[in-house]
């Protein structure tokens, strides 16, 4: 059986969640009841475009939506390590 590795999504100075690796980030947002606006969840229209403050990820589906070198589109990406990010 594969373990589901855990990293943690750090929001703001009091605010850390867990974030499975087999879920996009959008997923792991979610299920913590944390609001993202969102559309598409394919990479497509950027609605979910958030900063990358720290850490890596990966994308599951290449965004085609446009973002800057520290943005990162929640709805196509999975966590590689501990996150900072700064939601909209």
């Amino acid at each position: 059986m594969k373990m589901d590795k855990l990293y943690i999504i750090h929001l703001d100075e009091d605010t850390q969640l867990a974030c499975h690796q087999d879920k996009t980030l959008l997923e792991n947002l979610e299920a913590h009841k944390v609001e993202v606006h969102f559309h598409c969840r394919e990479g497509f229209c950027g609605a979910c475009r958030t900063k990358l403050l720290d850490g890596q990820v990966e994308y599951i589906t290449d965004p085609l939506a446009y973002i800057d070198d520290d943005e990162i589109l929640p709805c196509c990406c999975k966590a590689k390590s501990d996150l900072k990010i700064k939601l909209s």
